[in-house]
């Protein structure tokens, strides 16, 4: 176990956190229990009631679900409910109708009872502690560098599985505006002490190092660094060192050149140039390179690919908490196709429009954590 790892409590195993497929399956259930109930509420005889497919929906939803999700469930299995009714025609029987229909409605309130009790319960220590501490690496960087417009955005997953090492970071050097977002693998404070290794050594070498290059293997040695220190302490037998790794994009804008951009992809979602007519471009690297900590496993390092700057252009850089969201149906989340045609007049507006468009994709909360970063060249600069 890395320093700072808090041991699982009583001494006890961690418990496995819920996969994303498996909350995509879990999912569904919701919504097949009540399409299960109209279905049974048309077909059924008298006498039989599809009461228990609308009121299992609800809590089903709830522990995995958004707050949101859960509201639109319990909105449809409760209509679901009074429709079936209607359709069936209560007869006689108009006191049971109306009990099914109350019995539904009470289960939806219950159920949004139990998202509340579970998202409220659902932070033990560790998550808490990893997130305190990503929220102390994670400064929030000026408005304005060098001329450049700024914005940054970090939403953290409530998932059992806890905090992740996204990072992100941008100052001014003698270079020009030098800045990274990066992912280091693993969750909890481990991968959070990687991402403080990894941004302490960039904030040194970004100043220092003439070519990103150069800037990308004091990353990599700074890794390399903690990796070793890490072989002394509590490891699983059968875990393979070249695991410990982190995807990097790092990019420049030289000092003197604003129209330059220069961006070196290690392993990591390719970065967005958004003009201010509403094009875009994704910037695939011509040379793809490793991510930090793998390159002794051999393989190409990258090189920084170059490419003008447009005023008014906004880079737009992002972790694949972003590329790699799902909807209900498994659909990952295509930044390319959802931003294009779109006009920002910022990099605060881009980045709080992507938020939003990702939650509306997923459904709620994302299953993994989200870091941003975007820069504007202005326009007559």
């Amino acid at each position: 176990m890395r320093d700072g790892a808090a041991p699982p409590e009583g001494g006890g195993e961690r418990r496995a956190p819920v996969s994303p497929a498996v909350r995509r399956l879990v999912g569904r259930v919701p919504l097949l229990l009540i399409i299960g109930g109209l279905a049974f509420g048309m077909a059924a005889p008298p006498g039989c009631t599809a009461a228990p497919f609308f009121a299992a929906a609800p809590p089903v939803a709830a522990p995995l679900s958004s707050l949101r999700t859960t509201a639109l469930t319990a909105l449809a299995a409760t209509l679901g409910e009074i429709w079936t009714v209607v359709y069936r025609g209560a007869g006689p029987s108009r006191g049971a109708a109306v009990t099914e229909i109350v019995l539904v409605l009470a289960v939806s309130l219950l159920a949004l009872a139990l998202h509340r009790v579970v998202r409220a319960g659902g932070h033990p220590a560790a998550v808490q502690e990893a997130a305190a501490a990503q929220r102390a690496v994670l400064s929030t960087p000026p408005a304005r560098l060098a001329g450049f417009a700024v914005a940054a955005r970090y939403r953290g997953t409530r998932a059992a599985s806890g905090t992740g090492g996204d990072l992100y970071a941008v100052q001014d050097t003698p270079h020009g505006v030098r800045l990274i977002v990066g992912d280091v693998r693993g969750k909890g404070l481990p991968a959070v002490a990687s991402a403080m290794t990894v941004l302490g050594a960039f904030r040194e070498a970004a100043d220092q190092e003439a070519s990103l290059e150069a800037v990308a293997e004091r990353l990599e040695r700074a890794l390399e660094r903690e990796r070793e220190r890490g072989e002394d302490l509590d490891r699983s037998e059968d875990s393979d060192w070249s695991e410990d790794f982190a995807t990097a994009l790092l990019a420049e804008l030289p000092a003197g050149e604003p129209s330059v951009l220069r961006v070196l992809n290690r392993g990591h979602p390719a970065p967005l140039l958004l003009a201010p007519d509403g094009g875009l471009r994704e910037l695939l690297p011509a040379e793809p390179g490793l991510p930090l900590g793998m390159s002794a496993v051999g393989g190409r390092t990258g090189r920084p690919d170059e490419t003008f700057f447009p005023a008014g252009a906004l880079l737009l850089c992002f972790t694949d908490g972003v590329s790699a969201a799902r909807d209900l149906f498994g659909r990952s989340y295509h930044p390319p196709g959802r931003l294009r045609g779109g006009r920002f007049p910022g990099p605060d507006v881009l980045l709080d429009t992507l938020i939003e468009d990702v939650t509306r994709h997923t459904g709620g909360e994302p299953a993994d954590d989200l870091a941003l970063l975007a820069v504007q060249r202005p326009i007559g600069e």
